[in-house]
Order: structure tokens, then C-alpha cells, then sequence
């Protein structure tokens, strides 16, 4: 496969933050942008792991420091962008990641708390990170915010009412915030990806190679992303190689959303 647009995606001098940074697509980002030259701050409830990227970025000869953060937390939220411009000198691209799946059941019966604690996680903490992050880039010359959605913010999902409920609000969130920003040198967009090999993915499917193979099946090109895939798109739109896109959800879903 000829990679040669993607590498030349740069992220030098640039301040990144990522929340749900230690796993998964977060991690396969952080990674990838470290690589690519950026500074990088790994945000997440998981100081272990936090500490263990850490400290495999900069082995690697990249730089990273880690923020321990809950995003329904507005204090935190604030505290993580205080920060990251602290500590590496100011905040040119994030990455809002941070998510999480409350289990699958009919609408009718699922429970009111399941569906606050998404919601709050999904949706609510993504609307405080691009507040914050806004807060700080309008006042500094500008930036790039990529939040992630799924294919189940885009389409609908039976049994998973708050996950398609609270994906399609972090599309909504993305397109008011690009509309609001656009000409100040701020770029919002989206990630929507398909199916991926996180952790929380491969928790869902746990034991169960019939639900794998039915999820695959589900992607015209036949199977589930690995979270480098989504990195490298991430990446992208955290660059100035995607300086002419915002507002966009940029579906990287193996062709789920085109049936």
C-alpha cells in the first residue's frame, strides 16, 4: 500500500492532547503522533497506563507527559487544558477520545442510570474538552479539534440507545463548534469510525467469535480496523495536510455507512 500522503502528515513543533489516551485508538494516536514529531499530553482515568505510555513514548525518542482526568469533571477538564499549555508551552490540536459503551438492551427497558453515565462520558465530556480547548485556541491563533463519534452516531444501532444517542450528539457538537469558529483559524471535525480492536471492543465481543464474525460482516471490506487505522487519520485532520476540512465526519468505517 503506497503511504506516501500520509507520511507526510507533520506534527512537529505542535502540542497535542488526548483524552482516552492510553488505550486503543488514544494510544495508537499518541503513539503515532509522538512519531510524527508532536508533543503529547495522554489524558485518562488510567494512571498506570498513563505513566507506561509515558514512558514508552520517550523511549522511543518521542515526548510525552500524562494529566489524569475525568471529562464530566468541568474542573478537570479545564485543569487538563491548564495543563498542557504549562507544560509544553500551548495547545495546537486535540483529540477528544474518551468513550464509553454501558452495555447493550432494549430502549424500553434500559435503565435511566446507564443511560446518564454514557451520556455524560460521550457526549457531555467531549462538549467540555471543545469548550475548554476553544477557550484557550481562540485566544492563541487557532487549532485543530478532532472528537470521535462511531458509525453509530451516524446510522441508527438497535439495543444501544445511549452509544447511538450520544455519537450522534458529538457529531452535532462538532458541526455547531466548526460553524461557530470557522475563519479563526480553528478547525472542528469528526472521526467516525467503523468497528476497531480496542479494548472496549474486544471486551464486547469476548468469547463470542459468531458476534466477530457479524460485526465484520457488517464492513463491506470484510473486516474490523485496527486503532493504528484510526490514528492515522487522526492524525491527518490534527495537521495542516487537512487545513481545507472542518465540520466534516470523516468516516473511516470500512464502508459500514455506505450501505
Amino acid at each position: 500500500m503506497d503511504r506516501t500522503g500520509f507520511e507526510k502528515v507533520v506534527l512537529a513543533d505542535r502540542v497535542i492532547l488526548i483524552t482516552g489516551g492510553t488505550g486503543g485508538m488514544g494510544k495508537a494516536t499518541a503513539v503515532l503522533c509522538a512519531q510524527r514529531g508532536a508533543k503529547v499530553v495522554i489524558a485518562d482515568l488510567d494512571e498506570r497506563s498513563g505513566g507506561d505510555l509515558v514512558a514508552e513514548i520517550s523511549r522511543n525518542g518521542g515526548t510525552a507527559a500524562f494529566f489524569r482526568v475525568d471529562v464530566t469533571s468541568e474542573s478537570d477538564v479545564k485543569a487538563m487544558v491548564d495543563f498542557t499549555v504549562s507544560t509544553f508551552g500551548g495547545l495546537h490540536g486535540a483529540f477528544n477520545n474518551a468513550g464509553l459503551e454501558t452495555g447493550i438492551g432494549p430502549l424500553h427497558e434500559y435503565p435511566l442510570e446507564k443511560w446518564q453515565k454514557g451520556v455524560a462520558v460521550n457526549m457531555t465530556g467531549v462538549f467540555l474538552c471543545v469548550k475548554h480547548e476553544l477557550a484557550h485556541m481562540l485566544a492563541h491563533g487557532g487549532g485543530s479539534i478532532v472528537n470521535t463519534s462511531s458509525v453509530s452516531g451516524v446510522t441508527g444501532f438497535p439495543d444501544m440507545v445511549e452509544y447511538v444517542a450520544s455519537k450522534h450528539g458529538v457529531v452535532g457538537i462538532t458541526r455547531a463548534a466548526a460553524a461557530e469558529v470557522s475563519g479563526k483559524n480553528i478547525r472542528v471535525n469528526v472521526l467516525v469510525p467503523g468497528a476497531t480492536e480496542t479494548p472496549m471492543f474486544l471486551k464486547l465481543i469476548e468469547g463470542n467469535d459468531e458476534v466477530r464474525d457479524f460485526v465484520a460482516a457488517k464492513h463491506p471490506i470484510g473486516r474490523v480496523a485496527k486503532p493504528s487505522e484510526m490514528a492515522e487519520a487522526a492524525a491527518w485532520l490534527l495537521s495542516d495536510s487537512s487545513s481545507f476540512v472542518t465540520g466534516a465526519s470523516i468516516n473511516v468505517d470500512g464502508g459500514y455507512a455506505a450501505l
